[in-house]
């Protein structure tokens, strides 16, 4: 089992930025890539970026990417999520997600959540 905590979120005004982490505990961090998706009201959650367990590879969305910025410290056990220039329809819940293998942009491909960090962006 890997226990996921996000923590970061906020209120902040259009433009500017904000960043996520996501902490894990339970196994060895090194071994799973990992990922964010967020959900907006009344929205699907949905895939923002994904990073390999070592950190060489990573994979944005088309909305965030060049905005977005995905890293990890594998020795401190912690997943980044940098974002800048923020819209307000980068408003949601962003959840840090888990996975045994490759990089993984669906729901499915993860095994392990956490409980989410509210992001709000006023216009």
């Amino acid at each position: 089992q890997v226990q996921l905590v996000e923590s970061g979120g906020g209120l902040v005004q259009a433009g500017g930025s904000l960043r996520l982490s996501c902490v894990a505990s339970g196994r060895t961090f090194s071994n799973y890539a990992m990922a964010w998706f967020r959900q907006a009201p009344g929205k699907e959650r949905e895939f923002v970026a994904t990073i390999s367990w070592r950190g060489g590879s990573t994979y944005y969305a088309e909305s965030v990417k060049g905005r977005f910025t995905i890293s990890r410290d594998n020795a401190m056990n912690t997943l980044y999520l940098q974002m800048n220039s923020l819209k307000p329809e980068d408003t949601a819940v962003y959840y840090c997600a888990a996975r045994v293998g490759l990089l993984g942009t669906s729901i499915r491909d993860y095994d392990y959540w956490g409980q989410g960090t509210q992001v709000t962006v006023s216009s």
